[in-house]
């Protein structure tokens, strides 16, 4: 199956998400470039602009420096700001208009998933979400915006304290050196283990814990379709392996689903 030309790879992948009853999209950095946002690793990515080191919990908490830093990041938004859906974000947010998406598990922190249509508890945000802030002491969570709108943060030099109770509060994404968040975690890999189709889009599948995700819908005999770029671990065992931009693909993939089921707009 590997060996099909791309047309019969994308009438085959179509052919199982119609088949499929609990379809899962696993979305990693390659989703969201063509939205202009860069991955990580790559030349030109994000760590070729900021310090990886300001990205450590341990940093964040002793140095008044680096929140200062991520306040100004959150603020300014940068690419983050200006993104807008592309394609592929499109193309899943309709699977789940059709009825033919259970979720999406993502490694991206950029909102565009919920952005492009897909219903936001159907969105396990494995490394969270930077559109919003959470307080280290009592958990209180809020989104950038409304705490932009409720005070003159734009003008302080810190990074803002809790309403609640006074605590600091951090961009609700994962730094290096947290875990991931055990809730969503849990519920991702539940969602992975009680899968029939996984549909890998734009991951390298390089970074664990949630490169362990696609193993799990395998070892319980679910079907892996990868869509990707690059080359990843996972290639070989791929029922389906489509290596290219993923708003064309996925493009493709869901006019296909849309002619096999029959739906006239």
């Amino acid at each position: 199956m590997k060996d099909m030309m791309l047309e019969e790879k994308i009438q085959a992948a179509a052919e199982m998400i119609c088949k499929a009853a609990r379809v899962v999209v696993f979305t990693g950095a390659g989703v969201s470039t063509e939205s202009g946002i860069p991955d990580f690793r790559s030349p030109g990515g994000l760590w070729d602009r900021f310090d990886p080191d300001d990205f450590t919990i341990q940093k964040f908490l002793r140095s008044a420096k680096t929140r200062r830093k991520q306040w100004r990041i959150l603020i300014e938004g940068g690419a983050f700001a200006e993104a807008q859906p592309n394609r592929a974000h499109l193309a899943v947010a309709e699977l789940e208009k059709l009825g033919k998406l259970r979720c999406v598990i993502t490694q991206n922190i950029d909102n565009l998933h919920q952005k492009a249509g897909n219903a936001p508890e159907k969105v396990y945000e494995l490394h969270g979400n930077m559109r919003w802030l959470r307080c280290l002491s009592c958990g209180e969570r809020i989104s950038v915006p409304d705490i932009l709108m409720k005070t003159a943060l734009k003008e302080m030099e810190g990074f803002p304290f809790c309403e609640q109770c006074q605590g600091l509060m951090k961009p609700d994404v994962i730094f290096f050196g947290e875990a991931l968040p055990e809730e969503t975690l849990r519920d991702a890999t539940y969602e992975a283990y009680n899968c029939d189709l996984m549909l890998v889009i734009g991951s390298s599948l390089v970074v664990y814990p949630a490169a362990f995700l696609p193993r799990y819908a395998k070892d319980v005999g679910a079907r892996l379709v990868i869509i990707n770029k690059e080359e990843t671990p996972y290639d070989s065992e791929a029922d389906i392996l489509l290596q290219g931009a993923a708003g064309e693909v996925m493009t493709r993939i869901l006019a296909e689903v849309k002619n096999q089921i029959g739906f006239r707009s």
